[in-house]
C-alpha cells in the first residue's frame, strides 16, 4: 500500500492509502480520483516495483512533472519528499510502511535510456561466453532512476563486475553443467560477494551495493529484467515487445514497465537460457519457438526477421500454489453450483470441452476439472508445452516435439493421442485441440475412454461445434459433414464456455450440454450461464449474476445409476447477484 498526500489548488491537504499499483485521474476507474477540467480520464499511474515507486504519465495533455520538471513518460524511484505534479494538484507519495527509501534523482525512462545507448552499443558487441549456462554480459535491466551520469557509471560497474565474475569461475574450473540450480545461485552469489569485498574500496560509494550483487546475479544465471516480474504475484502476463519496450498484465490490465533490457542481445540471451534445457531451438531457420519455465508458465519467443521491431518473448505465467474450484468461487469467476455440478461431471466420466478465447483462463480451468479425477484412475496428458499440473499418483504427461534442424522428428500431437490409445488409459486430457488431433480424441471419446477433457478456441458453444467440425476436416479424411457431427453429438456431453471481459474479468459464462442430433443439426441445452448486467461504474468491473437454467441434464438418471446424485436446487434460476470478480488467470 502507498501514503499519499494531496495538496488541492486551494492549499488545502488530503491524505488516502492506495494499492501499490494504482491509477490517477477522473475516471471512477481510477483509486487516486482528482477532479479538475485539467485533469484526464486515465492521466497517470503509480506503480511499485523493486526499485522503488515510478510514476508513469500516460500520454494525457497537461502532462505530468516531477519537482517542477515534466517527465516524458515515467520517472523514479520517487523520494518521499518528491513534489509530482497533476493539473492543478500536487502529490508526495510513499510506502505505508517502509525502512529506507531511494536515493536516486528522478528522472524519465527516456532520458535515461537515450544516455545510455552508447554503452549498450559497445557492449552488444564484446565476445559472448560459450559452452557454459551464463548468461551475455550486458542482458540486464535499464531502471528508469538516475541521471545519465550515475546510469553510466552503474552500468559501468556492473559490466566489470560480470567480466571479472566469468572469469573468475573459469580459473576456479567451475562444472556449471552439473550443478544443480540452487547450488549455481549459491555458489555465483558468494563468488559475487567476494569480488565485491575485494572491490569495495573502488566501487562509488553512491552505487546501492545489495542492488549491485542482486543484478549482477540476475544477469549471470537468472533472466534479468524478468526475474522481479516473475516473482511478482499480481503479474499473470509478461510480454517483451522490444528489448526497451515492456508490457505487464496486472488484473486483466496491460500496463508499461518503466524497466527495459539493455539491448537487443540481452533478449536473445533470455530467449536462448528459457529453450535450451528443453532441447529447443531459436535461430533465423527456426525463428519461432514455444517452450515452458520451470514452473509450468507458458513461453512463446518470436525473432528476427520474423519480428520486425526486433526479438518478441510473452510468458503467461500461472499461480504458484494449486487453485480449486472454491477458488474461482470466492473470486466470482464460477458460481459454487457450477463447480459441483463439473465435479459431478468430471466423477461421472463425461467428456468436457473447454472453449475460450485467447487469454480466457481455459488451461487453469481445465487443470482444476482434470484434478477431479479420482485418483485411482490412469491418467495421460497430452500437451504442446506441457503446462497441466495435476497431482495424480498414476500419470503420465506426453508433450510434442518440433522438428530438428534437418526438418525431421517432429513428433505432433495427432501422434502421441493414437499412441496413448495403446497405452491402456482411464482418462486422456488434451491441452488444447488445434487441429488434426481433433478427430483421434472424438475418436477416443467414443472408444471407451469416457471422461477425457480438452480445450479449444471459440467464443461460443455454438462456435465450439463449429471449429471442431473444421478441425476434424483437418485431418485429411474426407469424412461427409453428417457423419462428423454424428461422432460429435455422440462424444462430447458438455461444452464449458471460459469467457474474458474487456475489463480483464475471466468467468464461466455458460455450461451446455449435447443433447443429440435433429434434421442433421446438432442441439444444445444450457444447464448454467453467467447474466451480465453491464459493467460497474464504480469498481469498473462486469457485473451480473450466475443462474441455472431450469433444465436438468439427459444423462440424469444414468448418473444417478452409478450411485452420483446431483441435487436438483442447483438447476433452478437464481438470481443472487455475483460480487465483483478477481483475475484467477
Amino acid at each position: 500500500m502507498l501514503h499519499i498526500k494531496i495538496i488541492d489548488p486551494d492549499g488545502s491537504i488530503s491524505t488516502l492509502e492506495a494499492p501499490a499499483d494504482c491509477g490517477i485521474g477522473k475516471s471512477r476507474q481510477n483509486e487516486i480520483r482528482l477532479a479538475n477540467w485539467r485533469i484526464a480520464q486515465d492521466h497517470a499511474r503509480l506503480m511499485t516495483t523493486p526499485s522503488g515507486i515510478m510514476i508513469q504519465c500516460l500520454g494525457a495533455y497537461g502532462g505530468v512533472s516531477v519537482n517542477g520538471e515534466r517527465i516524458d513518460v515515467h520517472a523514479g524511484p520517487l523520494h518521499r519528499h518528491d513534489l509530482i505534479g497533476i493539473g492543478p494538484y500536487r502529490l508526495q507519495v510513499a510506502p505505508l510502511v517502509s525502512d529506507s527509501e531511494p536515493v536516486a534523482a528522478t528522472r524519465s525512462a527516456r532520458s535515461a535510456s537515450s544516455a545510455h545507448n552508447g554503452a549498450a552499443t559497445s557492449e552488444q558487441n564484446s565476445p559472448t561466453e560459450t559452452g557454459t549456462t551464463l548468461m551475455p554480459a550486458g542482458a540486464l535491466v535499464l531502471h528508469a532512476t538516475a541521471n545519465p551520469a550515475q546510469r553510466e557509471l552503474e552500468f559501468e560497474w556492473r559490466r566489470r563486475l560480470h567480466a571479472e565474475l566469468l572469469q573468475t569461475m573459469d580459473l576456479r574450473r567451475h562444472d556449471v553443467s552439473a550443478m544443480s540450480d540452487q547450488q549455481l545461485r549459491h555458489d555465483t552469489d558468494a563468488l559475487i560477494r567476494q569480488i565485491m569485498v575485494s572491490r569495495d574500496a573502488d566501487i562509488p560509494s553512491e552505487l546501492d551495493r545489495d542492488l549491485l550483487r542482486q543484478q549482477v546475479l540476475n544477469e549471470a544465471i537468472g533472466l534479468g529484467p524478468l526475474e522481479d516480474l516473475l516473482a511478482d504475484d499480481q503479474v499473470s502476463e509478461i510480454m517483451v515487445n522490444r528489448y526497451d519496450e515492456i508490457y505487464v498484465e496486472r488484473a486483466g490490465r496491460l500496463h508499461r514497465h518503466p524497466l527495459v533490457f539493455t539491448g537487443e542481445r540481452a533478449v536473445l540471451g533470455v530467449i536462448e537460457r528459457i529453450v535450451a534445457p528443453l532441447g529447443r531451438r531459436i535461430d533465423e531457420s527456426s525463428p519461432m519457438v514455444d517452450a515452458r519455465l520451470k514452473d509450468g508458465s507458458r513461453v512463446n519467443a518470436i525473432i528476427a526477421p520474423l519480428a520486425l521491431k526486433g526479438a518478441t518473448l510473452t510468458i503467461r505465467k500461472f499461480a504458484r500454489r494449486k487453485l480449486t474450484a472454491d477458488d474461482l468461487a470466492r473470486a466470482g469467476s464460477i458460481s459454487a453450483a457450477m463447480a459441483e455440478f463439473l465435479r459431478i461431471c468430471v466423477v461421472g466420466r463425461k467428456n468436457i470441452v473447454v472453449s475460450g478465447g485467447t487469454g480466457s483462463g481455459k488451461t487453469t480451468l481445465l487443470n482444476i476439472l482434470s484434478n477431479f479425477i479420482p485418483d485411482h484412475e490412469r491418467v495421460i496428458t497430452v500437451e504442446d508445452a506441457a503446462e497441466l499440473k495435476l497431482h495424480h499418483a498414476h500419470l503420465i504427461s506426453l508433450e510434442a516435439r518440433p522438428a530438428n534442424v534437418e526438418g525431421k522428428g517432429a513428433v505432433t500431437i495427432r501422434d502421441l493421442v493414437r499412441n496413448t490409445l495403446r497405452m491402456r488409459p482411464d482418462r486422456i486430457v488434451v491441452g488444447e485441440c488445434r487441429g488434426a488431433e481433433a478427430l483421434d480424441m472424438l475418436q477416443a471419446m467414443n472408444t471407451g475412454h469416457e471422461g477425457s477433457l480438452t480445450t479449444l478456441h471459440a467464443n461460443t458453444p455454438r462456435d465450439g461445434l463449429a471449429r471442431l467440425e473444421t478441425m476434424v476436416l483437418m485431418a485429411g479424411m474426407d469424412l461427409p459433414l453428417q457423419a462428423i457431427r454424428e461422432q460429435i453429438s455422440s462424444a462430447v456431453d458438455i461444452i464449458v464456455q471460459q469467457t474474458r471481459f474487456a475489463c480483464g474479468t475471466r468467468m464461466v459464462t455458460s455450461i451446455t450440454e449435447i443433447t443429440g442430433m435433429e434434421s442433421g443439426k446438432i442441439l444444445l441445452q444450457e444447464l448454467f450461464r453467467f447474466a451480465s448486467q453491464g459493467v460497474d461504474s464504480k469498481a469498473g468491473k462486469v457485473r451480473g449474476y450466475f443462474t441455472g437454467c431450469d433444465l436438468v441434464p439427459t444423462f440424469y438418471d444414468e448418473l444417478r445409476a452409478a450411485g452420483i446424485t446431483p441435487d436438483l436446487s442447483i438447476f433452478k434460476p437464481d438470481v443472487t447477484l455475483a460480487s465483483a470478480p478477481r483475475d484467477m488467470a
